[in-house]
């Protein structure tokens, strides 16, 4: 009997050694992995309304939030010749004027291995109630195929406004669920202000 014991003890122990540790592989609970995450955003400084002169944007302000917190790289658009006013009232024009013409400003420069990209995330301001046009140019760069969009805009009471589904229909990609942060929140409430992109990208999975 006791050897029989000794016997099922030495067996129980052989099997316990050689079982597999569950991994994300095998176990179906765990989560997916994300791909690499691309975060792009256009923002002005300068005189901005509500929140006086300011040397950082408000958007530039989100996007690095959202960065730091899904480990994203940060890519800016830029202007190739950036001759917009400094001036509030006169952006604000030119920015209608640019959207009544349908214009196509000039980037300065191009994401670098922008294929490599699973999920992407564009912000910018919200001016009359759409993208900038530069952020047009930007889009229309690209192949989106595959790609999730997830976008996210600052304001001052519009919103998001209709951007998800101008995003959309320019890329044909995937556009999930936006986000939009007024701009003197973004620059006077940094702590809460994160607080509120980190509860966006958590239901993004983030």
């Amino acid at each position: 009997m006791k050897k029989i014991s000794v016997c099922l003890l030495a067996l129980l122990f052989t099997v316990a050694c050689n079982a597999k540790p569950q991994t994300a592989q095998n176990n179906k609970e765990a989560p997916a992995k994300t791909g690499k995450t691309l975060v792009v955003y256009f923002s002005r400084t300068g005189e901005q309304y509500s929140v006086g002169n300011i040397k950082e944007g408000n958007t530039a302000i989100v996007a690095k939030m959202i960065a730091q917190k899904t480990g994203g790289d940060l890519f800016e658009i830029k202007l190739k010749n950036d001759t917009y006013p400094t001036k509030y009232r006169a952006l604000t024009e030119v920015a209608q004027q640019e959207k009544r013409d349908n214009a196509r400003p000039e980037v300065a420069s191009k994401v670098e291995n922008f294929a490599g990209y699973d999920t992407v995330f564009i912000g910018s301001p919200n001016w009359w109630g759409d993208l900038p046009m530069v952020v047009y140019t930007f889009l229309e760069q690209y192949d989106w195929t595959g790609k999730k969009i997830a976008p996210f805009v600052t304001h001052e009471g519009s919103g998001l406004s209709s951007i998800p589904d101008s995003i959309k229909k320019t890329t044909k990609a995937e556009v999930v669920s936006g986000f939009s942060l007024y701009g003197h929140e973004a620059q006077n409430e940094r702590e809460s202000s994160q607080l509120k992109v980190n509860a966006w990208l958590k239901k993004l999975g983030f």
